[in-house]
């Protein structure tokens, strides 16, 4: 098990992004088109966090042209290049898989105004 251990060590990222549920981050992946690679930003709201060691995740939602969109993205993953925080959100619980259901304003999360 330690080797296990020291190989996911070496995968993890040093210097990890804040990530909050509830806030809004935009996300900026690497795309590969063919032989051209690209960055590709993604803005949404944290709804789930899932912890893990190396493959730790965070889902970000957004809604774009009326149709609700969700990813999956492993913080420690080598095509996440940044995270950049846009907004804080304030929540009173773990998961916001209720804002599926929600349209317009219900679907905001209020802010923290700091």
């Amino acid at each position: 098990m330690d080797a296990l251990k020291h190989i996911a060590s070496d995968c993890m990222k040093t210097e990890m992004p804040v990530v909050n549920i509830g806030d809004t981050v935009r996300v900026s992946v690497w795309i590969k088109e063919g032989e051209k690679e690209r960055i590709q930003a993604f803005e949404g709201t944290v709804i789930a966090k899932k912890h893990g060691g190396v493959s730790e995740t965070f889902t970000v939602r957004r809604v774009a042209h009326g149709c609700g969109v969700e990813r999956v993205f492993p913080i420690h993953s080598p095509n996440v290049e940044k995270v950049e925080l846009i907004r804080s959100g304030r929540v009173r619980r773990g998961k916001l898989y209720y804002l599926r259901n929600r349209v317009g304003k219900a679907a905001k999360v209020k802010e923290i105004i700091r």
